[in-house]
């Protein structure tokens, strides 16, 4: 059965080596969408092998960052390290079958070949010294010298593959020498021990023994494909179904990462963003169907495929994303939002319950926010006592306002206590005092609400408890 044709098994295997970052999780939000429109399954795989740089604090980002945006793995998630016996286990094999070969060669010795390689212009490469072939004589061993494991590189000829990003990819077989796939044995092993198989060599028999199927992966991998699908090949399989995406760039066009000021996806959180929103702004970093932009996480699996994936590189966009977080935030049902926002004003140490009350706050004044931070700190105006500029106050409450304050109060303290009459208490006010609304709205919104802009002034007062806002308004300042 070819890749294409068996059930879809995709996977996201992240190194740990540093905070997960948008343009990271792409890499994991395509194979999951290409899995779940597919009735397939998804892996999750940590490669965790470069112990040095890798850290469980990397990890929990990883796991974070995808339990919150619900790109739930169907099975995993695995950590290589763990695996370590297994990947040993298939280096002996290879070697008993004359696939691989132990290499003797000193660091010092390849040091000075790659010189002498680089002198005569020439690409530094292993040049097959400790490669056995029939007829040819091997150096005898050195003591006391631990070697590497390498791969037997098929000689001549190409490797190549058709991939759903980049088209017709083909490597010649003389770029590619021999890779090791385990590094020397440690001090308290005997000399001829297998060590830590490596990276490249991991990913196939972990690729072979999850049964993926489709290896969607940034394009930083593709100078790793054509070895990957010769060990592949030897190991009797034949490769996945290759899609290489296209590097995201940052906002000044350099390679998204870490160094150039990316944020950890869980910042996204902490910032307030929906995650269907980041969903949504990710999936078009690099992917359309049609004109859409906005849609939601069942729309992605419907439509989702590998044959409309940009060929281009795509760069980020802050002000696109807080548009399409905005476009989710208005969309967003507001009991769901009122839970987000109790606990973002909950750790301001504002106690706001996520109440029915909470939530009709949340209608009024999604449609102005991206994220449920901002919607906090619009609402926290309803539960701490206003703040409003000395300036503003001198300069909109005046002495010639204050009657038309006191009387729009008495009407208040008078009227059922929802919009529609709380509209009707201004008209009357605005008509016997000769004002315009602005003259007397702007005021009441720096008395009661701290700020000079709000939404409909008759619908946000109708949230305020009326002594709240009598009191305000009745306030000498």
């Amino acid at each position: 059965m070819t890749a294409a044709s068996a059930p879809v098994r995709t996977r996201f295997a992240p190194s740990p080596t540093g905070f997960i970052h948008l343009g990271n999780i792409r890499s994991a939000l395509y194979p999951w969408a290409f899995a779940r429109a597919k009735g397939g399954v998804f892996v999750l795989r940590i490669e965790d092998t470069d112990t040095e740089r890798s850290s469980q604090e990397a990890v929990d980002v990883i796991l974070e960052g995808m339990r919150w945006l619900g790109l739930d793995p169907d099975e995993g998630p695995f950590f290589q390290m763990q695996r370590m016996d297994r990947y040993r286990e298939v280096v002996a094999q290879m070697l008993y079958q004359g696939l691989a070969y132990r290499c003797y060669m000193s660091q010092a010795e390849l040091d000075a070949l790659r010189e002498r390689q680089m002198a005569a212009k020439q690409k530094p490469r292993y040049d097959g010294t400790w490669r056995p072939e029939p007829g040819k004589t091997l150096p005898p061993i050195p003591e006391g010298v631990r070697p590497v494991i390498r791969f037997k590189s098929p000689i001549g000829g190409s490797v190549s593959w058709d991939d759903k990003v980049k088209g017709r990819v083909e490597f010649s077989n003389e770029e590619l020498d021999d890779l090791v796939i385990a590094r020397p044995a440690g001090e308290d092993q005997p000399l001829n021990a297998i060590g830590t198989p490596t990276y490249n060599f991991c990913v196939v028999v972990d690729d072979i023994e999850m049964r993926i199927t489709h290896v969607i992966r940034g394009d930083d991998h593709v100078n790793n494909t054509p070895r990957q699908i010769h060990i592949l090949r030897a190991l009797g399989h034949e490769p996945p179904v290759y899609a290489h995406l296209p590097t995201v760039l940052n906002e000044h066009g350099e390679k998204m990462s870490k160094r150039h000021g990316a944020k950890p996806v869980t910042a996204y959180r902490d910032e307030g963003f929906l995650p269907e929103a980041v969903v949504n702004y990710l999936a078009r970093l690099g992917w359309s169907h049609g004109d859409d932009e906005i849609f939601t996480r069942e729309q992605l699996i419907a439509w989702f495929d590998l044959d409309h994936l940009g060929k281009s590189a795509a760069q980020y966009d802050e002000a696109k994303l807080r548009w399409v977080a905005s476009q989710h935030m208005k969309q967003a049902d507001d009991a769901r939002l009122a839970a987000l926002v109790h606990v973002a004003l909950q750790a301001r140490g504002i106690a706001a319950p996520a109440d029915e009350r909470l939530a009709t706050m949340c209608a009024l004044f999604k449609d102005r926010c991206a994220t449920t931070v901002e919607l906090a700190d619009w609402l926290a105006m309803f539960f701490v006592e206003p703040q409003p500029g000395e300036a503003e106050l001198r300069q909109h409450v005046t002495d010639a306002i204050r009657s038309a304050l006191h009387a729009l109060a008495d009407r208040l303290a008078q009227a059922t206590w929802d919009a529609g009459s709380i509209q009707q208490a201004f008209k009357a006010t605005l008509a016997e005092q000769g004002l315009k609304m602005p003259a007397l709205a702007l005021p009441v919104r720096l008395l009661v609400c701290g700020r000079a802009q709000t939404p409909s002034i008759d619908a946000v007062l109708a949230l305020f408890p009326r002594e709240t806002v009598l009191s305000r308004l009745r306030e000498r300042r």
